[in-house]
């Protein structure tokens, strides 16, 4: 952070859940002082004030005063348009030159404020790993959160203490793999979620209760997913394809394929990459 004991001026283009938390996280330390708030209504941007406690809704992009810091919060397919609307609004001047723009998308990189940069400001991107369905919820319980960084060496050097001083961890992260870095997220969480319908549903096909089934497979998912962050996936691996039983995998296949395709063919899917898993355990 700058020596000052003045904090940079930050303003919000976009102020949804994450918009509205960050504001409020970064208001209430001290790191930015939130200064102008831009949504798609001024009601919405009042409201988003309000919650942030701090800084002033504003009705369209030129009426926001230059600053410091511009956080781009709005959806993935609008972070390039809403840069570039940035950049011609402050077209012909120096309000952008040495600022910094950022966004924080998962799947997409920096290089979305490429306008930003043309206009001299530096660029970055800072993804928190965490749902902010409940933004009242994740604001007290911010401290811990990791975040993806990248982006240009001086926007970084601002943000990655204005983020450790609300609690966040941050973990840089290569851009040109952004979209291979935001899957994982999605095999941690959605995809996971997925594959533990499957097994609801399987055990369902045998006769056992919804209720029940979630009983079942609770305390099996939950010791594995224990084993695979406290031992690695390669020591955590059980199963018949890590004991190499080829005939019970082969009939557990065709019995998913002969009761419901898609999941057959899911399990299908998993089974080449388990047994590269297993050729790992094996040494």
């Amino acid at each position: 952070m700058p020596a000052s004991d003045v904090a940079p001026t930050l303003n919000l283009v976009g102020a949804g859940h994450v918009g509205r938390v960050l504001g409020r996280l970064f208001a209430a330390a001290g790191v930015f002082a939130v200064q102008d708030v831009l949504t798609r209504s001024p009601a919405s941007a009042q409201a988003a004030v309000d919650f942030i406690g701090a800084g002033q809704a504003c009705a369209a992009l030129g009426a926001m005063r230059p600053a410091r810091v511009w956080l781009l919060a709005v959806s993935d397919d609008q972070i390039a348009s809403a840069c570039a609307a940035l950049a011609e609004a402050h077209a012909g001047t120096d309000a952008l030159r040495g600022a910094l723009v950022f966004h924080c998308s998962g799947a997409k990189a920096s290089t979305e404020l490429a306008a930003a940069a043309s206009a001299g400001a530096l660029t970055a991107s800072v993804h928190p790993v965490r749902s902010f369905a409940d933004p009242d919820a994740v604001a007290r319980a911010f401290a811990g959160t990791f975040c993806g960084i990248e982006g240009d060496a001086g926007a970084l050097a601002l943000l990655a203490p204005a983020f450790a001083a609300i609690g966040a961890r941050t973990v840089a992260i290569d851009p040109a793999a952004k979209t291979v870095y935001h899957a994982a997220a999605v095999f941690a969480s959605n995809y996971l979620t997925t594959v533990l319908d499957a097994a609801l549903r399987a055990y369902g096909a045998a006769g056992v209760p919804d209720d029940v089934a979630r009983q079942l497979v609770g305390p099996l998912a939950g010791e594995t997913l224990a084993n695979v962050l406290r031992l690695g996936p390669i020591t955590a691996l059980s199963g018949p394809v890590a004991r190499g039983d080829h005939a019970t995998v082969a009939r557990q296949q065709a019995a998913l394929l002969a009761w419901d395709e898609p999941t057959g063919r899911l399990y299908e899917a998993l089974v080449p990459l388990t047994t590269d898993l297993a050729r790992r355990k094996l040494g």
